[in-house]
């Protein structure tokens, strides 16, 4: 028997103002219902280990990062050290998160000016933030939301391409995306968005071959048909948790395990 397809939501020339924001309201409802799990990808305990890794993940997968990242705090656990560090031995051990010089470069130059200028704390005003070496307003952003409770919005390439995608906005500055999403959603839901967001496009709506058959948000995209409308063909495009076959991961994290946790267990989260 044939599977009835759902049908595209309006096309956003054709949505009003008010019909776009319930719409997008509505999508960011259904993706807290699909990962009610969705936190920053990247590990981190504190406001600088968390920029430190931002500043990292710029170029490779958050999976190196997160690999990396272990020696890299034992050896250097706040700004002081990393200000004092060898530039070579950082070098060795970012190497395997890509452009290693330009990044160990960047993140010492980073904690020295935390050191010199805010006392050897992370600061948490965007202002501020934006002004230290390797620190644009994504990672910006991504700092205030997760380490101070302050929300914003953090466009990466997934951001970017579902905001278009979804029909929010036209733009294809990361700023101007920032702002228009903003203005769809209350601010108090900003950061939870960003990591939905960024979960559905690394899960489900990939670049290349977005998995439309199994979006839980189908009915609410102008873009449905763009990738694989066939259930059973566009489950095998699916990553991570939700992939056939890891749900046993899925039920974990849904209880609450976290990153690191499901790692001591042996589950593999990159792709």
């Amino acid at each position: 028997m044939p599977v009835e397809q759902p049908r595209k939501a309006t096309p956003r020339d054709r949505e009003t103002t008010i019909g776009l924001k319930r719409r997008a309201r509505k999508i960011n409802r259904v993706l807290a219902e699909t990962y009610p799990y969705a936190v920053p990808e990247l590990d981190f305990e504190n406001a600088f280990e968390l920029i430190i890794a931002t500043v990292l993940s710029a170029q490779t997968t958050d999976v190196r990062v997160n690999a990396a990242t272990p020696a890299l705090f034992a050896a250097y656990p706040d700004p002081i050290a990393l200000s004092e560090a060898e530039l070579e031995d950082v070098q060795e051990l970012v190497r395997t998160t890509g452009f290693y010089r330009t990044k160990a470069s960047n993140i010492i130059a980073l904690a020295r000016a935390v050191v010199d200028e805010y006392d050897g704390v992370v600061p948490s005003r965007v202002e501020d933030l934006v002004t230290l070496p390797g620190v644009g307003r994504k990672t910006a952003n991504v700092v205030l939301g997760n380490a101070f409770g302050i929300p914003g919005i953090t466009v990466d390439t997934h951001f970017l391409r579902l905001a278009r995608r979804l029909g929010w906005t036209l733009e294809t500055d990361p700023v101007k995306v920032e702002h228009a999403v903003g203005e769809l959603f209350e601010k108090r839901d900003w950061t939870m968005l960003s990591h939905r967001i960024v979960f559905h496009g690394r899960r489900i709506c990939h670049a290349r071959k977005p998995a439309c058959g199994v979006c839980p948000i189908a009915t609410l995209c102008p873009s449905y048909g763009e990738g694989e409308v066939d259930p059973e063909k566009a489950a095998k495009l699916l990553k991570y948790e939700l992939a056939p076959g890891r749900e046993d991961l899925l039920e974990l994290m849904r209880s609450g395990k976290s990153r690191r946790e499901l790692r001591a267990l042996g589950f593999g989260l990159g792709t």
